[in-house]
């Protein structure tokens, strides 16, 4: 198959005007030849599988018709739609002032939501960017970090009607890559900046110093160090309140079966750096990869603490630090899953509780509701969990363009647990 790489100059020396009108429809039609990036290692034997990624949609679910009622909580909990109206609501972060910016994929905006005496209002404050997920806040700054830029945006709260961006995608150095480059950042508690960055494939040998990683640099850019390898795809992770060891969500790779390979919920033990999680040859709990492999395949891999299940889509997650849920909710951890699409039977679509024992930890759910067991069909994709100052947890939703406020209305606990 040709290069899709050919330079315009090599071709036009070689081959005249004509011969570079010709090379260049031969690129085009090269590159229109290339599956998809979703489809890189289906077997053969599933060539015509109607298995493919669920289309995000463009628009808002009007609030009338974002059933609450149909979801699930334990008993004492409520679930209401705290704000709406925002395309492809994704990954969350809280400014100093209370305002809730989100950001999103293909709709390419970063939302702000404020709230106006108990009402909720949102507006854009950025647009026409490449799948704008990852976003930060620190010290009145929000930094949005998107597939090929990084902006800052210094004082936001007080600029969301003309919100005057600085671009720092010189200092931060983003990989061109696309593919799983939808990026989650957040800003640690050593005040630097983390960020993940995806495997720019399905399965396949990577360059483990620029891809399938999490990292951490200064906030000027300077001094990056990778904090964890072999990572297929994290779209979620969080600081343990006690420990301050780094717990991160990961997604595992797809067109291997139904069960397999599961979601890793996973550690990084006493703030180690470059400790190796697996990809591409070793997946949760000692699998083997089928497609890539070396001898002794798991050596040296750090397993995870939990697995989040087959295909799930685990993404962000956040630690429960609030006053207002059940003692035995403290310094656990919340953790969305957007739900899978390379599963015959769908999996996910909720949100769960992982309770955190150590080095390890036990998932139990918490918001169902959004997928009917009985017809396989969903209505709602939850991507993000943030905690608010109040207690209570808040949780995007990409597929209605929602953001729910789930409370507890029962007794407010007292004493926290460690």
């Amino acid at each position: 198959m040709p290069s899709a790489r050919i330079s315009a100059a090599r071709l036009a020396a070689g081959f005249g005007l004509t011969g570079l009108l010709a090379a260049t429809a031969a690129v085009e039609l090269a590159a229109q030849q290339q599956p998809p990036a979703w489809k890189q290692g289906q077997p053969p034997s599933m060539a015509d599988s109607k298995l493919a990624p669920h289309a995000i949609p463009l628009t808002v679910t009007p609030l009338e018709k974002i059933d609450v009622g149909k979801l699930k909580v334990p008993r004492g909990f409520k679930v209401d739609v705290w704000a709406h109206g925002m395309p492809g609501a994704r990954m969350m972060a809280r400014g100093d002032k209370g305002t809730i910016f989100v950001g999103t994929r293909v709709i390419g905006k970063v939302y702000a939501v404020s709230d106006r005496g108990g009402k909720r209002e949102s507006k854009v404050i950025a647009e026409g960017l490449q799948q704008p997920n990852g976003i930060a806040f620190k010290n009145g700054s929000l930094y949005v970090i998107s597939i090929d830029k990084a902006l800052r945006f210094d004082g936001i709260e007080d600029k969301l009607d003309s919100p005057q961006p600085t671009d720092i995608s010189d200092a931060i150095k983003l990989p061109p890559s696309t593919h799983h480059n939808w990026k989650f950042a957040a800003i640690g508690p050593d005040n630097k900046l983390y960020m993940s960055i995806g495997a720019p494939c399905n399965i396949c040998e990577i360059n483990t110093g620029v891809h399938a990683l999490i990292r951490r640099q200064n906030l000027d850019g300077s001094n990056i160090e990778i904090v964890a390898r072999g990572v297929r795809n994290s779209v979620g992770f969080d600081w343990h309140p006690v420990t301050k060891e780094l717990w991160f969500t990961d997604n595992g790779r797809d067109w291997a079966g139904d069960d397999g390979p599961q979601e890793e919920l996973n550690r990084v033990a006493n703030n180690g750096v470059g400790a190796f999680y697996g990809f591409p040859y070793c997946h949760a709990n000692g699998i083997a990869d089928k497609d890539i492999r070396r001898p002794d395949p798991c050596a040296g891999v750090t397993m995870p603490a939990a697995l989040l299940g087959p295909h799930a889509a685990a993404l962000g997650m956040r630690f429960y630090t609030g006053d207002m849920f059940p003692a035995e909710y403290k310094n656990n951890a919340f953790i969305a899953r957007r739900g899978s699409w390379n599963r015959t039977k769908k999996f996910g679509y909720d949100v769960v509780l992982a309770r955190i024992n150590g080095a390890r930890a036990t998932i139990t759910p918490f918001m169902t509701g959004f997928l009917d067991p009985k017809t396989d069909a969903f209505w709602g994709r939850p991507v993000d969990v943030l905690v608010m100052p109040d207690g209570a947890l808040l949780v995007s939703d990409e597929q209605n363009g929602a953001i729910y406020r789930v409370s507890y209305t029962g007794r407010v606990a007292q004493t926290p647990s460690k």
